[in-house]
């Protein structure tokens, strides 16, 4: 269609509705622009697990969006991203580095033809890499072509819920933390948020983001201050309260200072029992509208390493300071 999306992931894909043939339609159009053909882009966009090499290189264009489908293909297929790391700098670094695993689990598994599928999209070189049409031509994707009619194993389901999981409990985390925080540990954010929040509302919109960072000497484009706003609100309802402005821009790793990450797990430790448990977990998501049931069990199990049912401060850091799925998972 002429369009390149420069976001494309999961969770950017909807169902039109909850019936059996419900359509599925790509969403989020917000970093998307229209193709010239033979314009270099070079502005980084896109969510960390799924951005293309070249795009980290300042220098792009439309294969940009094949290597994020290719991306999507490898977790649907496994469960978790091709490229992780503890921090998304150390993501950046497996991307550029390109090394795919095709050996752990379920991969022994899966069809040469998918495999082969997936490692033409993950190709470094965008010249060489497969284009969209000729994706939709590979045997494995065509109708009636090569691809297996076996079902997805069971532990790809498991861990491809817990990978969706975790960013819910890491957000409300830190937004525990920025709850907690003292006048001194955010000083001048306070007053940030003041001079921002120009209706005096308590909230802040896109549009008087948009404007404040404009008025602090802020050189953002509008792709990145909708960036911005998307990562801060947390909630999801378009406007960020102070505590989600707060969650936002404290430098991260003084959230990650112990003294907060243990403020942190006494929120979810109610009875003070130095776990937090299932029904304790649960309370807490569901006060602030996130998760079910489900993906809370989920969370449990993929953060609860010693596997006693329930997550112990030592537990709880590492899941914090992790930046993908535990090893665990392999």
């Amino acid at each position: 269609m002429g369009v390149m999306h420069r976001d494309l992931k999961p969770e950017n894909f909807l169902l039109s509705s909850k019936d059996e043939g419900a359509l599925l339609k790509a969403t989020d159009f917000g970093l998307s622009v229209f193709i010239e053909e033979g314009k270099v882009y070079r502005d980084i966009v896109g969510s960390a697990y799924y951005v293309a090499p070249e795009v980290l290189r300042r220098n792009y264009g439309k294969e940009i969006d094949v290597w994020s489908a290719g991306v999507m293909l490898y977790i649907l297929l496994s469960g978790v991203p091709p490229f992780w790391a503890e921090n998304e700098k150390g993501v950046f670094e497996a991307i550029q580095l390109g090394e795919i695993d095709f050996e752990s689990a379920p991969w022994p598994t899966i069809s040469s033809s998918a495999k082969d599928l997936v490692s033409k999209m993950l190709t470094q070189d965008p010249k060489k890499r497969i284009t969209a049409a000729e994706v939709l031509e590979h045997p494995w994707m065509r109708e009636g072509g090569e691809a297996s009619d076996q079902p997805i194993n069971s532990a790809v389901l498991k861990r491809m819920k817990q990978f969706r999981a975790m960013n819910k409990l890491k957000k409300l985390a830190l937004k525990v933390i920025a709850e907690n925080l003292t006048e001194e540990d955010i000083i001048g954010l306070k007053q940030m948020f003041k001079n921002i929040d120009t209706d005096e509302s308590g909230t802040i919109t896109y549009e008087e983001l948009k404007t404040g960072l404009a008025r602090l000497g802020s050189k953002l484009s509008e792709i990145e201050v909708k960036q911005l706003m998307d990562a801060a609100d947390v909630d999801g309802n378009g406007t960020i309260d102070y505590i989600e402005f707060v969650s936002a821009t404290m430098h991260r790793h003084r959230l990650e200072r112990d003294e907060y990450l243990y403020k942190a797990f006494q929120f979810f430790d109610k009875d003070k029992s130095g776990f937090i448990t299932v029904d304790e977990l649960e309370v807490a998501m569901k006060d602030y509208g996130m998760g079910d049931e489900g993906s809370i069990k989920e969370i449990i199990s993929e953060v609860d390493t010693d596997n006693d049912g329930r997550i112990n401060y030592d537990e709880f850091c590492a899941m914090m300071r992790s930046g993908g799925p535990q090893t665990k998972l392999f």
